[in-house]
């Protein structure tokens, strides 16, 4: 069933990070506002019309930037960001539903941490991409032990301002592959790891040049085994998606899959049951929250449908597939200042539709 639900209470629900944990419920992170809080969510119900709520850490200015996934322990990792002291911090979970965790910070060296995102690789251990603010470099940690409490990190991308908006996911050579915004040349680029550490990748760059593309990025990895990418056409406002032709990225093709106005930012990536990409992202001309889910497995076109349109809603966007196929998206309602979350009722996100 279709339903669509304040998640918490206002001024907390930026920077959204959603997954599914090992007990089949969605759980959710991200940025407690007014208080400067890392806090959580844990549904108590496959369409999270139910939940408990949890502030992870509160000390300092924490919590932006938030990625969340589930370790090999079945207990949830979070990526974050600490404003006050600059660094990358992981809040390792000590239960499913987070009511403490273990607290480490990962990197000092400078400003570092904003645009996180986590994953778990092939090895079991947490992969997280972020960017360093001081050198304006694209950074990788990988992590050291299955709760994170150390990591190893590595400058990956050094080409003049890169690393905004990174996405992280693991491929099918078990390696890391990060999506991210060039700032300097306003293009999108795709590093491929070499390894599990991912210590030295190859880059690439996706689209750009002569328009202003790849902020809002998101990258999953699609039924066919390569990568699949969502993000924003800033100069045409469209949604874009590129679907890579190998593993490393070095060959793909690019397609804007909505060009209503101006549309596309925001964007979250996943991988549905039918095996097509979901993506959620926000709608700024009329101010909704829209999803694409894609004809195809290259997603050259899509379905598109307006999930939300009360009040102002669709940013911070953050997509899953539940525990019974159906997509659960994350976002935030600008007009009451809380989060919101919707369950769908069928594969293509469209509301209130049943298949018969």
């Amino acid at each position: 069933m279709f339903s669509r639900t304040q998640l918490d209470i206002a001024g907390v629900g930026f920077y959204a990070s959603v997954t599914i944990g090992i007990d089949a419920l969605p759980f959710v992170s991200y940025y407690d506002f007014v208080n400067e809080d890392l806090r959580i969510t844990h549904c108590s119900n496959i369409a999270c019309t139910v939940a408990t709520h949890a502030s992870v850490d509160s000390v300092d200015n924490v919590g932006s930037y938030t990625s969340v996934a589930i370790g090999t322990d079945g207990l949830p990792l979070i990526s974050y960001y600490n404003v006050t002291s600059g660094d990358l911090k992981v809040a390792h979970c000590s239960d499913a539903s987070c009511t403490g965790a273990t607290l480490s910070t990962i990197d000092s060296t400078g400003d570092v941490g904003q645009y996180t995102s986590l994953a778990i690789g092939a090895d079991g251990l947490g992969l997280v991409s972020y960017y360093d603010v001081t050198n304006q470099d694209l950074k990788v940690a990988h992590c050291s032990d299955t709760q994170c409490t150390t990591a190893v990190s590595f400058t990956i991308d050094s080409a003049g301002t890169v690393g905004w908006y990174s996405s992280v996911a693991i491929g099918v050579d078990s390696f890391g592959v990060i999506s991210y915004y060039d700032f300097t040349n306003n293009a999108l680029k795709v590093a491929h790891c070499t390894d599990v550490v991912c210590v030295s990748p190859s880059t690439v760059t996706l689209d750009g040049g002569v328009n202003n593309v790849g902020r809002s990025n998101s990258i999953a990895i699609g039924a066919d085994g390569l990568p699949l990418i969502s993000y924003w056409d800033t100069s045409n406002g469209d949604l874009k998606v590129a679907h890579c032709s190998v593993a490393d990225c070095s060959l793909a093709t690019t397609a804007a899959v909505d060009t209503a106005l101006q549309v596309g930012s925001d964007t979250s990536m996943t991988i549905g049951a039918d095996g097509r990409g979901l993506i959620t992202y926000y709608d700024q001309s009329n101010r909704d929250l829209k999803v694409a889910h894609c004809s195809n497995t290259a997603c050259d076109a899509a379905i598109l449908s307006t999930v939300d349109s009360v009040g102002d809603v669709g940013t911070f966007t953050a997509v899953t597939i539940g525990a019974d196929g159906l997509g659960l998206i994350v976002y935030s309602d600008f007009t009451n200042f809380y989060p919101k979350v919707v369950h769908c009722s069928n594969i293509f996100g469209i509301p209130y539709v049943r298949q018969r």
